[in-house]
């Protein structure tokens, strides 16, 4: 018998005064049997910090032609195309093709292995954006995750912020690629 998802909620607000957005989200989280709460919480980060109209969490671990999250058009154009952990070159350039935006967010360890392998044959992709988060991070990030969550999450000046209501935990990403 196979093992179902596990439901999550979280109440997420979010306060992104770089961009201007100003929002309270309430999410659905379906958590794959395989998936950490350190991967889990990275989802959430990536959909807070890319937070706009049409974005959605998608099957992800569920169905692996589906990034992590995404926002679409109206007409079902993927406008956004956000993965997580280490893709490989034929997954980045098969979403770099479907996608407007692709945003890949390397976190835990082995990220900079990773990153010395594959980035010589990624600056071709002027869509591509990859952010690395730190395993510390990470696993602080994880700390937050509970089946009901109240989280906020606050932008300002490049500074970022993700609060529970017991715990704060600063996020400091690091630009390996940006998109032109």
């Amino acid at each position: 018998m196979a093992l179902k998802a596990t439901i999550y909620k979280a109440d997420l607000q979010i306060a992104d005064m770089d961009r201007h957005y100003y929002a309270d989200h309430a999410l659905t989280i379906a958590r794959h049997p395989s998936e950490t709460d350190e991967r889990m919480m990275a989802r959430v980060l990536t959909y807070a910090l890319y937070a706009q109209e049409g974005i959605a969490f998608t099957k992800g671990l569920f169905d692996v032609d589906e990034p992590e999250v995404w926002v679409k058009s109206l007409a079902g154009e993927t406008i956004l195309w956000i993965d997580l952990g280490q893709p490989d070159e034929a997954r980045i350039r098969r979403a770099s093709s479907r996608a407007e935006q692709v945003v890949v967010l390397c976190y835990g360890s082995g990220c900079e292995v990773w990153w010395k392998q594959i980035a010589s044959k990624l600056t071709r992709f002027t869509n591509l954006t990859v952010l690395q988060l730190p395993a510390a991070t990470s696993q602080a990030l994880a700390g937050l995750a509970e089946r009901s969550m109240r989280l906020q999450c606050m932008v300002q000046d490049g500074d970022i912020w993700l609060n529970s209501d017991t715990q704060s935990v600063p996020v400091k990403l690091a630009a390996l690629q940006r998109a032109a």
